[in-house]
């Protein structure tokens, strides 16, 4: 949980990559589930009890919850195929326009980005993490930051200005990808905000 909040402090608000970030962070409205699953099913449980309990409680006290899932969905590929559960879950528990959810992940990958693209570091986290967070904290978020569609576009700028060199330097945990796994990602739906 600590490499958790290292990043979101060094690299989401340190580089501003999430202008809304830094007011839920301060006010202690963000909320950090590790889960121990291993599996999808366990992880599914876990999530469900996550959106469950952002859901009971006013935004005032949890506005956003970061679920991290350090055993389970390593590989990104499988990862990025499993959200379509997530939001599964989301449906089934009526919560689909009350909370959305956003992903992150040590090796994330933009689609038709190379691996290595230092771009893609603007979601990458030090563990597989399901970002829930509320549609109503969004809008409000958006209604005061007008140009909220160039966060993504400031965002790759950002990260090419860094480069690899500082991003290592940052520390927090979400490495370059390994070895002999660059290539291509056919399609990666979250894109970081």
């Amino acid at each position: 949980m600590q490499d958790t909040k290292a990043w979101l402090e060094r690299a989401v608000i340190g580089l501003n990559l999430c202008p809304f970030a830094r007011a839920v962070h301060v006010k202690g409205q963000v909320h950090y589930a590790v889960s121990a699953a291993q599996g999808t099913h366990e992880l599914l449980a876990d999530l469900a009890t996550q959106l469950k309990e952002l859901a009971s409680l006013p935004a005032d006290v949890r506005d956003t919850t970061l679920l991290m899932a350090p055993d389970c969905l390593r590989d990104f590929f499988d990862f990025n195929e499993f959200l379509a559960q997530a939001d599964d879950v989301l449906v089934d528990l009526g919560l689909e326009g009350d909370i959305q959810i956003a992903s992150f992940h040590p090796h994330y990958q933009f689609a038709g980005m190379l691996q290595d693209d230092i771009t893609n570091y603007t979601n990458r986290a030090p563990y597989p993490t399901l970002h829930l967070l509320r549609e109503a904290s969004i809008d409000r978020a958006v209604e005061s930051f007008p140009d909220a569609e160039a966060i993504f576009g400031r965002n790759m700028l950002v990260m090419q200005e860094l480069g690899h060199a500082g991003w290592q330097a940052l520390d927090v945990g979400a490495s370059s990808p390994a070895e002999g796994d660059a290539g291509f990602v056919a399609s990666s739906r979250h894109e970081s905000s």
